[in-house]
Protein backbone atom coordinates (compact mmCIF):
# COMPACT_ATOMS: atom_id res chain seq x y z
CA UNK A 1 0.00 0.00 0.00
CA UNK A 2 1.58 3.31 -1.01
CA UNK A 3 1.98 5.85 1.93
CA UNK A 4 3.86 8.79 2.82
CA UNK A 5 6.46 9.60 5.36
CA UNK A 6 7.82 12.96 6.83
CA UNK A 7 11.12 12.33 8.21
CA UNK A 8 13.60 14.44 10.37
CA UNK A 9 17.04 13.05 10.65
CA UNK A 10 19.42 14.38 13.50
CA UNK A 11 23.06 13.99 14.15
CA UNK A 12 25.98 14.97 12.05
CA UNK A 13 24.31 15.14 8.74
CA UNK A 14 24.82 18.55 6.96
CA UNK A 15 28.09 19.34 5.25
CA UNK A 16 29.06 15.57 4.78
CA UNK A 17 26.88 14.86 2.01
CA UNK A 18 24.06 13.08 3.78
CA UNK A 19 21.35 14.47 1.21
CA UNK A 20 23.22 12.85 -1.91
CA UNK A 21 23.22 10.12 -0.05
CA UNK A 22 19.39 10.34 0.68
CA UNK A 23 18.48 11.55 -3.06
CA UNK A 24 20.25 8.18 -4.40
CA UNK A 25 18.50 5.37 -1.92
CA UNK A 26 15.39 7.04 -2.45
CA UNK A 27 15.47 6.74 -6.30
CA UNK A 28 17.16 3.47 -6.44
CA UNK A 29 13.99 2.42 -4.27
CA UNK A 30 12.09 4.77 -6.55
CA UNK A 31 10.32 7.01 -4.21
CA UNK A 32 9.02 10.23 -4.78
CA UNK A 33 9.61 13.01 -2.51
CA UNK A 34 12.75 15.23 -1.28
CA UNK A 35 15.01 15.92 0.86
CA UNK A 36 16.76 19.55 2.48
CA UNK A 37 18.64 20.63 5.39
CA UNK A 38 17.11 22.92 7.99
CA UNK A 39 17.87 25.44 9.63
CA UNK A 40 18.25 23.59 12.87
CA UNK A 41 21.29 21.52 11.86
CA UNK A 42 18.70 18.34 10.94
CA UNK A 43 17.69 17.20 7.73
CA UNK A 44 13.98 16.58 6.66
CA UNK A 45 13.18 13.92 4.24
CA UNK A 46 9.78 13.45 2.20
CA UNK A 47 8.99 9.85 0.77
CA UNK A 48 6.35 8.95 -0.81
CA UNK A 49 5.83 5.21 -2.11
CA UNK A 50 5.48 1.50 -0.99
CA UNK A 51 5.74 1.10 2.77
CA UNK A 52 7.91 -1.13 2.41
CA UNK A 53 10.03 0.77 0.12
CA UNK A 54 10.37 3.38 2.77
CA UNK A 55 11.03 1.77 5.48
CA UNK A 56 14.05 0.31 3.66
CA UNK A 57 14.82 3.96 3.22
CA UNK A 58 14.36 4.93 6.70
CA UNK A 59 16.62 1.79 8.02
CA UNK A 60 19.47 3.22 5.53
CA UNK A 61 18.97 6.67 7.14
CA UNK A 62 19.52 5.21 10.30
CA UNK A 63 22.93 3.93 9.35
CA UNK A 64 23.80 7.18 7.34
CA UNK A 65 26.74 7.51 4.75
CA UNK A 66 30.33 7.21 5.83
CA UNK A 67 30.90 10.69 6.65
CA UNK A 68 27.71 11.58 9.16
CA UNK A 69 26.99 10.42 12.38
CA UNK A 70 23.31 9.93 12.53
CA UNK A 71 21.68 10.45 16.13
CA UNK A 72 18.28 10.64 15.18
CA UNK A 73 15.28 9.53 12.96
CA UNK A 74 11.63 10.48 13.80
CA UNK A 75 9.10 9.64 11.45
CA UNK A 76 5.06 10.53 11.10
CA UNK A 77 3.41 8.94 8.53
CA UNK A 78 1.02 10.18 6.60
CA UNK A 79 -1.35 9.77 3.86
CA UNK A 80 -0.40 9.12 0.60
CA UNK A 81 -1.29 12.30 -1.33
CA UNK A 82 1.04 11.53 -4.87
CA UNK A 83 2.30 14.93 -4.76
CA UNK A 84 5.69 14.50 -6.74
CA UNK A 85 6.91 13.11 -9.75
CA UNK A 86 10.65 12.38 -8.57
CA UNK A 87 12.74 12.57 -5.50
CA UNK A 88 14.97 15.22 -5.72
CA UNK A 89 17.47 17.46 -3.31
CA UNK A 90 16.14 21.03 -2.35
CA UNK A 91 17.69 24.42 -1.16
Amino acid sequence: MKTSAHIIVSGLVQGVGFRWFVEREAKTLGLTGFVRNLYSGEVEVKAEGERGLIEELIASLKVGNRMSNVVDVKISWTEFENKYKNFQIRI
